[in-house]
């Protein structure tokens, strides 16, 4: 096939900038082949090489006695005693679910499960955090539908549990939806396995599934703003298969049981040339490839088709040549492709041939580490706007308010949808702040959550970034768990505008610091960027997944409210509504400032519950809507009813931060507050848990009436 001349057009159309083609032209010293222009393409897209956010990603904490293993990896690695870790990490896959949902998030789910048993460590929970417009806009309905489907079709054959995740609604994401895939595994701290190739001539060899034309220009594509072109970009679009994931697993698996493996790396983003870039690059190392060995389940396909497709359910791997026929057989037991497609290379070299020609040949190290590097200019955030007076309103009208809002109603017709139970080791299911999974076969659990707080970080990019740490910390600590770590999903817009990449900087300093302060350093992530359509951005939205460890089923915060319990809130309450889920769902405005975050307040009120832990039945933390939201849901979980002293709107629905509300009985309630007391925590009782009415000082309502609404309004505004 006459490969297309390279023009001005052509290179706009690869993403590539004049001044990255110039450097180009400077690196190989000719004008590049069509193929060489794809891989160069697709690695120094913002999706493979990081370039607008590197300078900034390297201020993170990352290091810690607990971290066997930070950034730089297909997921981040952390010890949790005996021998064992936990392997984690976050994605996302925000461009190809909104071009096609359900395939977009089925391949978002299929690749984050692919980056954690690259690293040797067996599935065994996924959380995801969905991000929507307005559910009046005409695509939401069929996004969030497509969505959820795609969750759920591809996780629940693969056969892991999704516990936890969240779900957003705000005309910012009317263009452009948000689909971050979290998935964390188990394995032996001493059986990890990494990228980096090592010695020379040995096999490369491709595993798993063919390689087709779907996905072809991915990575390009999911690092380009949208417009009204975005039909066109519907065969970027990965297609996935959860059954041949699972055979893969569990292929790769037993492989690395053979000790086979040198390196290996899953083909996520620009696919087959990433993957053999990335493994070169790290082991310092040349890669040479022969592409007429690659599999495909296509004809006539080209060497810029292979090296660029993004064909699900493939991995790479460097062999040990005399242990080829022992891994083939494992591949060919599972049914699965195993194929020698070529072999490391001693000088610093990206060799490609097919049909015995040369399409690209390359210095290697320049498409990865040595890929442009950009210091964007940035502007702080201005400070925002002042709180305007918020008038006092019925209690109960605005907690009704934000039950029946799809943002604070229940999520059940969510997560009813994802397998919660397979595997047998699902200890707290969706529906709360944190799921847990116990650790099979011994006493331990981990608990997983995310969170963000988008309109805080838009506010005050530095206090929202801080509050996305806490509040995930808060989710860990409120069922007992001891936080261990962070993974991010930094969502944002055109990084070429400063007020962006403003956010941006501002975000990840508040990160920076609360990570630090709460001991939970961040093994892994993902930058997002050009989240925007025809110039409209996104929120910024910086996720943050954690994982906490329960070493005994002793540590466990999982007890339910039952009629009688005291209600007692942890923390102090200034009454702090600037941009509160009431200002936002009540009187449909954005004003005032982020909450500020104390962080060694957030760290002594978790220390004290943690360490009070036999005085608590049930708890949570306190966040959007306040006291108000968290002790109606902790009463109507329960089936019980709930009384509430206070009237005052800024004490019941303030979202002031470093809150928890516990519930025990009268005789807990007094040892609590001793201890209180003594560590010097302030503790105050609020309320109590009885009946079947809510009463929020002198304003009622039967618990079954908000029930109803709270339990279909998700529904009613999705369906």
């Amino acid at each position: 096939m006459q490969e297309p001349a390279i023009t001005d057009d052509l290179i706009a159309q690869h993403g590539i900038s004049p001044d990255e083609y110039a450097s180009i032209l400077e690196i190989i010293g000719r004008e590049p082949s069509f193929t060489e222009l794809g891989i160069f393409s697709a690695m120094w897209n913002e999706h493979c090489s990081y370039k607008s956010s590197k300078k900034w990603l390297r201020t993170l904490p990352t290091t810690g006695p607990q971290v066997i293993c930070g950034p730089g990896e297909n997921a981040g690695v952390v010890d949790i005693g005996d021998g064992q870790a936990v392997v984690f990490k976050m994605e996302s896959h925000n461009h190809p679910s909104y071009i096609e949902p359900y395939q977009g998030a089925a391949t978002g789910v299929g690749g984050i499960l692919r980056d954690v048993f690259t690293m040797g460590a067996r599935p065994i929970a996924a959380m995801n955090s969905l991000s929507f417009g307005e559910p009046s806009h005409p695509k939401t309905s069929q996004l969030v539908n497509g969505v959820v489907a795609g969750v759920g079709g591809y996780g629940n054959c693969f056969g892991v549990p999704t516990v936890g995740g969240e779900v957003r609604f705000h005309p910012a994401y009317n263009g452009n939806c948000l689909v971050n895939a979290f998935a964390a595994g188990l394995a032996d701290a001493d059986k990890i396995f990494y990228s980096a190739a090592s010695g020379v001539g040995m096999p490369v060899v491709y595993l798993g599934a063919k390689t087709g034309r779907d996905g072809v220009g991915g990575a390009t594509m999911a690092s380009a703003e949208f417009d009204d072109t975005i039909e066109d970009k519907r065969p970027t679009v990965q297609v996935g298969d959860p059954f041949t994931e699972k055979r893969l697993m569990e292929a790769t698996l037993e492989l690395m049981g053979t000790g086979a493996v040198i390196s290996i790396q899953d083909m996520g983003a620009a696919g087959l040339t990433c993957s053999a870039v990335e493994m070169g690059d790290k082991g310092k190392l040349g890669v040479k490839l022969t592409l007429e060995n690659v599999p495909q389940r296509e004809e006539n396909m080209t060497a810029y088709e292979m090296m660029l497709s993004e064909s699900q359910e493939r991995m790479l791997m460097v062999l040990k040549p005399e242990l080829e026929a022992e891994a083939r057989a494992v591949f060919e037991k599972w049914d699965l492709d195993f194929a020698i497609v070529g072999e490391t290379l001693a000088e610093d070299r990206f060799l490609i041939v097919h049909n015995g020609e040369v399409k690209a040949d390359l210095t290697l190290s320049k498409l990865s580490s040595t890929a442009p590097e950009y210091d964007r200019a940035w502007v702080e955030t201005p400070a925002a706007e002042e709180l305007a007076d918020v008038p006092n309103i019925d209690p109960i009208d605005g907690l009704k308010a934000l039950i029946a809002s799809p943002n604070y109603a229940a999520k059940q017709w969510v997560y009813e949808q994802y397998d919660t139970q397979v595997m047998g080791d699902t200890a707290r299911t969706p529906g709360a702040g944190s799921g847990i999974v116990r650790v099979h076969g011994t006493d331990k659990s981990l608990a997983f959550t995310s969170d963000v707080t988008p309109r805080y970080v838009k506010a005050n990019p530095f206090e929202g970034g801080k509050q996305a740490v806490a509040e995930a910390y808060r989710n860990l600590t409120a069922v007992g768990a001891t936080p261990l770590a962070t993974t991010d999903n930094l969502n944002f817009g055109n990084p070429e505008k400063p007020e962006i990449m403003g956010q941006f900087v501002g975000a990840l300093k508040g990160i920076g610091e609360a990570v630090a302060a709460l001991d939970m350093p961040i093994v892994s992530g993902n930058v997002s960027l050009y989240n925007e359509t025809d110039g409209t951005g996104i929120l910024p939205t910086p996720t943050i997944g954690a994982v906490g460890l329960l070493t005994t089923s002793d540590d466990h915060i999982n007890g339910e409210v039952r009629d009688g319990h005291l209600a007692i809130l942890i923390g102090t309450t200034h009454g702090h509504l600037g941009q509160s889920a009431l200002l936002a769902e009540v009187f449909n405005r954005e004003d005032g400032d982020a909450p500020a975050v104390d962080l060694d307040l957030e760290k002594a009120h978790g220390d004290f519950i943690r360490d009070n832990r036999n005085w608590i039945n049930a708890c949570t933390d306190l966040a959007d809507g306040g006291l108000a939201l968290a002790a109606f849901e902790l009463a109507e979980s329960a089936g019980v009813g709930l009384t509430l002293d206070d009237t005052d709107t800024a004490q019941l629905f303030g979202e002031d931060q470093a809150r928890y509300l516990v519930a025990c009985s009268f005789d807990k309630a007094e040892g609590l507050m001793i201890k209180a007391g003594q560590a010097g925590v302030t503790v105050a009782t609020v309320g109590k848990f009885t009946g079947d009415t809510v009463k929020i000082g002198g304003s009622e309502a039967p618990l079954a009436e908000l029930s109803h609404l709270y339990r279909t309004g998700f529904a009613n505004a999705v369906a």
